[in-house]
């Protein structure tokens, strides 16, 4: 099934302009096109999430280095894993990587593999270290996040508005401790919905009890 041929360009503060990502793509014979410019601290990236919304079968999407998709291994699997789960084919210039091959296939599983021997490297590391200031009566844990501050990023998160590295970032914590808060938020917002939604239902059952 042919699908879309789409570029996907960021512009850091650094760069200011995206015409070099544009000259590098232009000859692949693009028909749509997602640029997010970079301003400051903001960290949300409008296109990228049009793109992810827009993507379908057959599509195929073109970034000139896996970094202009995300600085972060761990939201770039995540990111890849979605479109290969919508069969959406990701090529990435610099890096010469084709999700759709069997080597990048190959790569996949290989950077997967890197990214899960760091992660339990640096919580092993933060786990030593925190119980070498627990002994030494140093550990004093995490400064609460306030509320709101927190309900916004987690919002956004759920809304595809920024990634979970971001999220930690925005909430100054670990990823670990960040997707637990937010996977901890959207369970709350989901048990209240279903909360709501029972109690409208019971509400209709007695309206229509009484109405009888």
């Amino acid at each position: 099934m042919a699908g879309e041929t789409i570029a996907y360009v960021r512009v850091s503060t650094v760069e200011q302009n995206e015409e070099r990502q544009v000259e590098m793509l232009k000859k692949y014979g693009i028909t749509k096109w997602y640029i997010d410019k970079a301003s400051g601290k903001n960290v949300v990236r409008t296109e990228l999430q049009k793109l992810r919304e827009f993507v379908r079968e057959g599509d195929v999407v073109y970034v000139v280095d896996w970094s202009r998709l995300s600085r972060s291994v761990e939201d770039l699997l995540r990111l890849i894993q979605e479109f290969n789960g919508k069969s959406v084919k990701l090529i990435s210039l610099k890096e010469n990587f084709d999700t759709s091959t069997s080597m990048g296939k190959l790569m996949i599983t290989v950077i997967g593999a890197i990214y899960e021997f760091q992660r339990a490297y640096i919580l092993e590391a933060q786990a030593e270290g925190i119980e070498i200031a627990k002994q030494e009566g140093k550990y004093k844990g995490r400064k609460p996040i306030e509320v709101d501050n927190l309900s916004l990023i987690c919002e956004k998160w759920i809304k595809g508005e920024i990634t979970g590295t971001q999220a930690a970032e925005l909430m100054s914590v670990c990823r670990t401790t960040a997707y637990k808060k937010l996977k901890q938020y959207k369970e709350q917002k989901d048990n209240e919905k279903d909360e709501k939604t029972k109690s409208q239902h019971c509400l209709q059952g007695c309206d229509k009890v009484i109405n009888q």
